[in-house]
This record gives structure tokens, C-alpha cells and sequence, in this order.
């Protein structure tokens, strides 16, 4: 997906300034929360199989943790900053505040493509971060779980390089999650922010009386996020009209056969190329005419220059700050209900808390109670939003922004400011 003039960290700072001057913050407070509490930069010089030395830079971010150690994933690609990872850690603050884990936020990342590289390179380069990072890792620091470009396989080599280092068999406790269920992992959590996605979006067709049988979607991404979402909506009755990826765009009006275009995806590495399907130009996805758009891919995807071309009634953020300030002006103006990220992709990070408490407690959940606690905690959890909204003639993006930055604020001076 194209990148936005408009960064990550500016987006993520631009929607806490302007709550901070709806909460009338004091100053200090508000410098404190805009500052990252830790950021760092490791350089990795790590040998690939093929004998070649490769640098890599690499960051770690720990926003703020008033309510607990820092959660966030591990984003892999070519193009990742310090200041992309800041902005998601800030992000991720308010997310596990918003959503009631005992969390703060935290980030990392690793310049590196892993699509250009084998498996093999990929595990050498994680493992060389989590030997440089070690110190920054832990279950009262900051835990890590995947995010673009990782995934359970490398949050299993993160855990046992750590284990490695310590000289043990498994990790003092939960130091990662999203692992292979093999290693400690939990069922449920690869498609558990798909599925959060789509219980926020069934809250929503309960609060406006509406069917989700009813409803036409257009999603742009069909990774882990994106394709969670749609296998859940299609077995809802939902008709998916349009799918966008790296690879292009493809659309069905009588609605996408979901599991045959899993198995296309799997097989060939992206939505082009499926048969049942008419194939689009790559950007049109935003111009569907559906009833919910669901961005899943990456960040700052819907600007200004799209905004008023969206032809749907609802936006479900599924990806991390897909929408730019001056979008969500746009969008604001037209009465388009956006389901804000903090709130709509927060179905990860919950289940990541399920994984941590059972891994500290060494039991093991079942698939049903991880799905039964996780459409409970969004179900309610956009109640809350949604119902403060209203109340308060506000946007949701403000009401749970509102909502998470207080509940920060409120941690930070019950601990004292004092060290």
C-alpha cells in the first residue's frame, strides 16, 4: 500500500494534542504523555546463511507504562523509522488503557524486508535483535508479539533465544506473545484482531438496528487482519464486495467466495489472479460503493486526497492510524461513523493479555472462553464508547481517545510523580 505524506507518529500526536485540550490538561502532564518514556536505537550486524554481513537498524519504544509494562509488537519491514515505531507505541497506550488490559505501550521494529529474504536470514536477523534488545525485554518491561511483517514463528525464536541466554528451558514467565501454541502460545490470538474487528462491527448493527447479513464490505488487506475479518463476515452472512492487497484489487457484486480466495492467497501470495472475481485498479478498493469499509493494512491510507471518494456509510479501523487528521475532518463532516483503531483492532492486544496470564499461571485456555472473553471485552467495551459518544455529541475516535488518556492520566498521578 502506497505510504502517506502523513506519518504515523504525526497522526498519533495530532489526535492526543487535540484531547488533551478537550480533558484541559496541565502542561506537565501533557508533556509527559506526548514524550515517549524510552526510545532506542540498536544497530544488529548479524552473518546470514549465505555468508554475507548485513546492518540493520533497529528501535524500541516504551511510550508510557502508568498501567503496566509495555505492550506492542515487532514490525519488519524495509521502510520502518524511529518515529513510525514512537507513534505506534503512543498508540498502543491507548489502546490497552482503552480496551482494560494492565498494560502501557510500546513498539519495536527492525528495518529489514523480510518478503526478499529466505526464512532462514529472517531468523537470523530476529534472533540478532532479541540478543541486542534483551535488556529491554521482560514481563514487567515490555513484551513483544507480532505485527507487519512477524509472526508466531519469530515470536518463537524470540522466546527461545531468550531462554537460550538465560540457560533455561522456557522464559521466567511471559517475555512474548502471539508464540506457536506449542510453545506456550494461546489458541485464537493469529485471528483474534480480525475477529475483534467484526464484534465491533456487530455491536454497531446492534446499537443502529441493523443485519449484518445485510451488509456489503470492502476491506483493503488480506493478512493476518484483513483475511480474520473476512472468513468471520462471510460466515456471518456478510457479502464481501472487494478485496485489496499488495498484489492488487479484485471485487465480486454478488460477494467474494472467502475460503476459495484464502486457499488462492495461500497459494500464490496475494488477491490477484482469483478467478471468481473482476480485477480493479489498485486504489479503487476506497471507492467501492459498500455499507462498512474496513482498512486493514497500513498506516495513513486514507488522506484527503481519497477521503471524499469513500463510498461507505462505516469505516472499522483494522489497521494501525489508517486515517490521516485532515481525512478524518472529511470523513467527520460527512457523517461517516468511524470505528476508531484503538478501539476496532484492540481484539490483539486483549487476547496477547489471555496469552500473558496464562503462561504466568502455566494453564491453558481453551479456543471457546479465548472467543467468549474476547467478544465479550469489544462488545462492551464499544458500548461504553459509542454510548459516551452520544452522550457527549462527539466523534468515537473522541470518546475513546477521552476515555483511554484519562484512565492514563488518572494511573500516572495515583503512582505519584516522584521516583
Amino acid at each position: 500500500m502506497k505510504r502517506s505524506k502523513d506519518s504515523i507518529l504525526q497522526t498519533s500526536l495530532h489526535n492526543f494534542e487535540l484531547t488533551a485540550k478537550r480533558l484541559n490538561l496541565d502542561e506537565p502532564i501533557r508533556q509527559k504523555l506526548a514524550e515517549p518514556r524510552e526510545k532506542i536505537e540498536i544497530n544488529i550486524n548479524p552473518t546470514l546463511p549465505t555468508g554475507k554481513v548485513v546492518n540493520v537498524k533497529t528501535f524500541v519504544v516504551r511510550h508510557n507504562d502508568a498501567l503496566g509494562p509495555a505492550k506492542g509488537g515487532v514490525r519488519m519491514t524495509q521502510d520502518v523509522t524511529l518515529d513510525d515505531i514512537t507513534g505506534l507505541a503512543m498508540e498502543m497506550t491507548w489502546k490497552t488503557s482503552l480496551i482494560g488490559v494492565p498494560f502501557g505501550g510500546g513498539k519495536s521494529g527492525i528495518r529489514f524486508d523480510p518478503a526478499s529474504s529466505s526464512p532462514g536470514a529472517k531468523e537470523v536477523i530476529i534472533r540478532s535483535f532479541t540478543r541486542g534488545a534483551i535488556r529491554h525485554i521482560g514481563p514487567e518491561i515490555y513484551i513483544p508479539a507480532p505485527d507487519m511483517g512477524t509472526n508466531e514463528a519469530d515470536m518463537g525464536h524470540i522466546r527461545d533465544c531468550i531462554s537460550y541466554s538465560e540457560g533455561t528451558s522456557i522464559t521466567k514467565g511471559c517475555f512474548v506473545t502471539g508464540k506457536p501454541v506449542i510453545l506456550g502460545g494461546i489458541l485464537g490470538r493469529r485471528q483474534a484482531t480480525g475477529k475483534g474487528v467484526v464484534y465491533t462491527i456487530l455491536a454497531m448493527c446492534e446499537k443502529l438496528g441493523t443485519d449484518i447479513s445485510k451488509m456489503r464490505v470492502a476491506i483493503q488487506g488480506f493478512g493476518n487482519v484483513g483475511s480474520a475479518a473476512a472468513a468471520e463476515l462471510a460466515k456471518r452472512q456478510a457479502k464481501v464486495l472487494a478485496i485489496a492487497d499488495l498484489s492488487g484489487t479484485i471485487a465480486n457484486p454478488d460477494g467474494l467466495d472467502i475460503e476459495a480466495l484464502l486457499q488462492h492467497s495461500q497459494a500464490t501470495g496475494g488477491v490477484k489472479g482469483f478467478k471468481k472475481a473482476t480485477q480493479l485498479d489498485k486504489d479503487s478498493i476506497f471507492e467501492t460503493d459498500c455499507d462498512i469499509l474496513i482498512p486493514a493494512a497500513a498506516g495513513s491510507q486514507i488522506t484527503a486526497e481519497n477521503a471524499e471518494k469513500i463510498n461507505a456509510g462505516v469505516i472499522a479501523e483494522g489497521a494501525n492510524a489508517p486515517t490521516t487528521p485532515q481525512a478524518d475532518e472529511i470523513l467527520n463532516k460527512r457523517d461517516i461513523l468511524v470505528i476508531p483503531d484503538i478501539l476496532c483492532n484492540a481484539g490483539g492486544v486483549f487476547v496477547s493479555y489471555l496469552e500473558y496470564t496464562q503462561e504466568t499461571q502455566r494453564e491453558q485456555m481453551t479456543l471457546d472462553k479465548v472467543e467468549q472473553r474476547l467478544s465479550k471485552r469489544m462488545t462492551q467495551r464499544f458500548n461504553e464508547v459509542y454510548d459516551f459518544a452520544a452522550e457527549k455529541g462527539i466523534t468515537m475516535r473522541e470518546a475513546a481517545m477521552d476515555t483511554a488518556v484519562s484512565k492514563v492520566v488518572e494511573a500516572v498521578f495515583t503512582r505519584g510523580l516522584l521516583p
